[in-house]
């Protein structure tokens, strides 16, 4: 009995962990594929786009896309959610996330992110922004995906 009380605890630990880790990270969503872009989206350019991976604990990997936004707007930018679409080899959608970009802080000793909202994107201003994917589905092309900018919080 003693041991099925602690076993039960450790899961209710666990499941905690785990729920808070998603809650701070912002777990991603899925936006539909016809789904219209946001009407600011046209005043947001986003370039430089980069990708890159990097193994995990668990032995899996962990999938990052970094780029660069410019805000050309005639308002200041509070958030900007994207949906990013991996295609497989038939050019069809194989898998599709929508998640917020973060802001990229700092790069050494380790890249820290912050939401956008801490540092909100003022006319004429850009900001390198980071992605991160903890699985990417095997039917991936291995092709950029498509960034399309679904919503955009401004003031």
């Amino acid at each position: 009995m003693p041991l099925a009380i602690a076993a039960g605890a450790v899961l209710i630990v666990a499941a905690i962990v785990v729920f808070m880790l998603e809650r701070g990270r912002g777990a991603a969503t899925v936006t539909p594929i016809s789904a219209a872009l946001d009407p600011y989206a046209a005043s947001l350019q986003i370039t430089n786009v980069v990708m890159s991976e990097s193994g995990n604990l668990a032995g899996g990997k962990v999938t990052y896309i970094d780029g660069h936004v410019t805000n050309s707007g005639t308002k200041t930018v509070l958030s900007i959610s994207a949906q990013v679409l991996f295609r497989n080899a038939a050019n069809e959608v194989a898998q599709n996330e929508t998640q917020e970009l973060k802001w990229i802080r700092t790069r050494d000793p380790y890249v820290d992110l912050e939401p956008a909202s801490a540092a909100p994107l003022k006319p004429g201003e850009s900001q390198d922004f980071r992605m991160i994917f903890d699985t990417v589905t095997p039917d991936w092309n291995g092709a950029y995906p498509e960034i399309r900018i679904v919503h955009v919080d401004v003031k």
